[in-house]
């Protein structure tokens, strides 16, 4: 395998053994691959320029997806190097969603290098309409989205709203697309000759509009994509195309649940830090015991999110049958703590916490957004309880 740039090459994950106990722990491949996006990030300048750059009007952060993308080629790690990637796993792709829910990085790392490449590879990779847009993004010469609306929880596939006619000529509109403005290539699911099927679009063609939505993430903006008669090409066809777009929403929804870990894992360090050096009646405020009592529950939900999106991550890369119910619990459980620890971090930093200078808003939108994104709590819940055979009451 290639190496990302700075980072030590990843390990082939081993196929899952029945029974076999996930591992939780970072290898020192990954802990490399970490510290190299750490370190870029921060040479970036971190959630403060976030902030600061959060009116410019792009769709993303350019300057900061380049390097990321190609200069350490983590666009590719999820695409095997026959197919022009990096050839590592869901560990290492959780890895850097870490490092980029941490910094709250506005790259469309989730929407692009997971959601699209993972159902480009659940099509036939030996077709050219296939392996040309993976290639492309696995090298980052390109950005795509799976033109499905952010909420769309695995297992929940909703029926298309886009109609292809027998030339592949899609017309139709998709709601609530995340990341969609800054798509070169569009991954379309359409009902027509074919059944159930998925297209690629090209973001330029002239019968292609795309209408950024008003967003509660700055970060990851939603938007409207509207199709008249645009030219696609077909990558699948009735099942192959189905477990292909739910193999993408499962295997997103895992790895958001990192990125909702590295939220929850800044809010708390910066609480840390803060209120040992913000002091009231001559002391640190965080030596009131009440502020000690909250922080300690909050880091005890973190290490336990910790467990959740490392299992998650584990049984994707190993493709453990199990991994349906990780996702489940990770989702269930990581996207609760993340909003928690954010909502702390706001109400501990005391009134700079509310103001637009304080990158605090930030991770508290992302995290909202992200309760939401590829399923809600709740409908993880009842998918669990549908997993493990607990009736609902």
């Amino acid at each position: 395998m290639t190496a990302p740039s700075g980072a030590a090459a990843p390990t082939e994950p081993a196929p899952a053994q029945p029974g076999a106990d996930p591992d939780l722990l970072y290898s020192e491949a990954e802990e490399d691959l970490r510290a190299a996006v750490r370190s870029l990030l921060a040479d970036r300048g971190g959630p403060a320029a976030v902030l600061a750059d959060l009116e410019s009007g792009r769709a993303y952060d350019t300057g900061l997806w380049r390097p990321l993308a190609v200069g350490m080629g983590t666009a590719g790690l999820l695409v095997p190097e026959k197919l022009g990637g990096q050839g590592a796993s869901a560990r290492e792709a959780a890895v850097v969603l870490e490092e980029l829910g941490r910094a709250v990085a506005p790259v469309p790392y989730l929407t692009s290098a997971v959601l699209a490449v993972t159902a480009l590879l659940g099509c036939e990779t030996g077709r050219p309409e296939v392996t040309a847009p993976l290639a492309a993004l696995a090298e980052g010469r390109g950005v795509g989205t799976l033109a499905v609306p952010l909420p769309t929880a695995p297992g929940s596939l909703p029926e298309p709203s886009v109609r292809a006619d027998a030339d592949g000529a899609l017309s139709g509109e998709v709601t609530g697309v995340a990341d969609a403005a800054a798509a070169d290539v569009l991954l379309v699911p359409a009902d027509g000759p074919y059944g159930y099927a998925l297209y690629a679009v090209d973001a330029s063609d002239g019968g292609v509009r795309v209408a950024p939505g008003v967003p509660l993430d700055l970060t990851r903006v939603p938007a409207r994509i509207t199709l008249d008669r645009a030219a696609g090409r077909l990558l699948a066809g009735q099942d192959t195309a189905r477990a292909a777009v739910t193999g993408a929403l499962l295997t997103g929804a895992g790895l958001l649940a990192s990125e909702q870990l590295g939220i929850a894992e800044w809010c708390l360090a910066e609480t840390v830090r803060h209120t040992a050096q913000r002091t009231q009646f001559g002391r640190p405020v965080g030596s009131f015991q009440a502020l000690k009592h909250r922080m300690a529950a909050l880091w005890l939900d973190v290490a336990s999110a910790r467990a959740a999106a490392r299992n998650a991550a584990d049984a994707l890369a190993t493709g453990s049958p199990d991994a349906p119910v990780a996702v489940a619990v990770a989702q269930a459980y990581c996207a609760p703590v993340a909003v928690r620890a954010a909502e702390e971090c706001v109400q501990l930093h005391g009134g700079i916490g509310m103001t637009w200078e304080h990158p605090a808003h930030l991770f508290l939108k992302r995290a909202k957004a992200d309760e939401i994104a590829l399923g809600a709590p709740g409908r993880h819940r009842a998918a669990l309880a549908e997993l493990v055979d607990i009736p609902a009451p």
